[in-house]
């Protein structure tokens, strides 16, 4: 009987490209403005990311475009979110009837707690100027600080595969 053997190594390899943008801007505004600077076509994606923690389950929004000429995939992905709970007073006083609501912050990425939004760039190859795109990015108003993530130092990159 022949023996198959897997190797997994494939698939540690990193084929994108990952910019943090620190904004104040909401999503739906920051895609517009960054569809108005860079050749692409940002648009709200049905398929939001979605991620479990004992707390609850939260949504981060996307907003996707797929440029087939040149084979590469974006990506505008939300950092921060909230996951609100709701929890009964266990207390006999006055406010034992009282249902509280809790929200807990939630990250897509928790080592860049500071980040609002990361742009990936997917299936990219050499002749892409990621400094450029930095640039660019940086013109937008409101927008304080771009710059581009060292991809192994993420610890949850399980979160990026969607």
């Amino acid at each position: 009987m022949a023996i198959h053997k897997l190797d997994l190594g494939e698939f540690d390899e990193i084929d994108y490209y990952l910019i943090a943008i620190h904004t104040s801007l909401e999503d739906y505004r920051l895609a517009y403005f960054i569809n108005q600077k860079l050749p692409i076509n940002l648009s709200k994606s049905k398929n939001e990311i979605q991620i479990n923690i004992k707390e609850g389950e939260t949504n981060f929004s996307r907003f996707y475009y797929n440029d087939t000429e040149k084979e590469v995939s974006w990506d505008l992905i939300q950092n921060k979110n909230e996951v609100i709970q709701y929890k009964k007073g266990n207390t006999q006083n006055l406010f034992s009837n009282v249902t509280m609501e809790v929200s807990t912050k939630v990250f897509l990425l928790p080592e860049f707690k500071k980040v609002d939004y990361f742009l990936k760039i997917e299936n990219n190859d050499d002749t892409m100027n990621v400094s450029k795109i930095q640039i660019l990015l940086n013109t937008i108003d409101n927008v304080s600080t771009v710059y581009t993530v060292d991809t192994n130092q993420i610890k949850s990159k399980n979160n990026l595969i969607f």
